[in-house]
């Protein structure tokens, strides 16, 4: 337990050593989107903290722990009037097993085609969209030691072009002798590449203008460049601390290494009072670039967790079932404000 401490310490301080920027490298980008209003109201801490059915994405071997099954959907108003949805379902086989399904989704909308000989509208509509699909299983493999996988289908369409992959998430989460002391660990989107394809890729080419009488519309297909997943190495410690009988406090710190941008830190914490009402706030995205009034002079380090985040969140047992209902805000720069609405019920 000392050496795994010790490793994740080390990873974790260390993580702000060797930032460089590789923003654009990868495709499928929307699998970094953080999910679920409670994780993104800690500032996306939450590997070794997470609780409910958006283990599912942050680590699935988190999965096995819940108390019950559990569905859970999110809803978030994302950047430049796309919207960005989760669902995400729990089924306990057993104590010490589980599996989930989730489905993420950002849809960018539809836009009216225009052209330089039509400028008002072709009448025709565009649209974009992508979607991960998930199965996963978890169990725990001792009283403090478990383990989950995911295997996931990707997907990212634009108009008449598409692209599709398979990755797999493996996550870990060890409760620590000392009480309330987490460590969490977990691997995303390790999986094939991705190639756009379609029919607008179809073009007419004359192989050779020069010679005359030769076939002028031989069709050809535009070769598209292959693009790797996002792959993301995370770990994490979190601490419960209950201060009074009534208040409990926690409190998470994650390193994200991710292949596609600079290495950073995210901060959290909460309280929860009463098992009713839980106040959250956290900081991400630390070490990711210099910034000034709130504003990341590099718009791009906003594409995880962004600035400063809250968060509020409520719940209530009634006997049978149990819901949740949490809201998020996160401070992205000049993009403003991101919100997050999430609500889940256990059973």
């Amino acid at each position: 337990m000392k050496k795994l401490i010790l490793i994740t310490l080390i990873s974790v301080l260390s993580s702000g050593l060797f930032a460089q920027s590789k923003v654009g490298t990868t495709a499928a980008n929307f699998l970094t989107i953080p999910v679920g209003a409670k994780a993104a109201g800690m500032g996306g801490a939450v590997v070794a903290m997470v609780d409910d059915a958006s283990s599912l994405y942050w680590n699935p071997g988190a999965a096995s722990r819940l108390q019950g099954s559990e569905l859970l959907v999110s809803y978030t108003d994302w950047l430049v009037g796309t919207s960005y949805n989760y669902a995400g379902l729990i089924f306990k086989m057993d104590d010490e097993s589980a599996i989930g399904i989730s489905i993420n989704q950002l849809d960018y909308g539809q836009e009216e085609i225009t052209t330089a000989t039509q400028p008002n509208g072709t009448g025709q509509k565009w649209d974009a969209q992508d979607i991960a699909l998930g199965l996963t299983y978890a169990r725990n493999l001792t009283d403090r030691f478990s383990i989950g996988g995911s295997v996931k289908y990707i997907s990212q369409q634009i108009w008449n072009e598409s692209a599709t992959a398979y990755a797999l998430d493996i996550g870990l989460l060890f409760i620590t002798q000392l009480e309330g002391l987490k460590i969490g660990m977990n691997i995303s989107n390790f999986g094939t590449e991705m190639k756009l394809d379609g029919k607008d890729l179809l073009q007419p080419v004359d192989i050779d203008p020069a010679q005359a009488g030769n076939n002028e519309k031989i069709t050809a297909t535009l070769n598209t460049d292959y693009w790797t997943l996002p792959l993301t190495f995370t770990v994490g410690v979190g601490y419960d601390l209950k201060i009074m009988e009534d208040v409990k406090t926690s409190f998470a710190l994650d390193a994200i290494i991710p292949n596609n941008q600079s290495t950073h830190v995210n901060l959290g914490g909460e309280i929860v009072w009463n098992n009713l009402l839980s106040l959250r706030a956290g900081y991400g995205s630390i070490g990711k670039g210099s910034h000034e009034d709130g504003v990341f002079y590099d718009q791009s380090n906003l594409l995880s967790s962004g600035l400063y985040s809250i968060g509020v969140g409520v719940q209530y047992d009634f006997g049978a079932f149990s819901s949740k209902i949490d809201y998020s805000y996160n401070d992205f720069g000049l993009f403003k404000q991101i919100s997050r609405v999430t609500l889940s019920v256990g059973f």
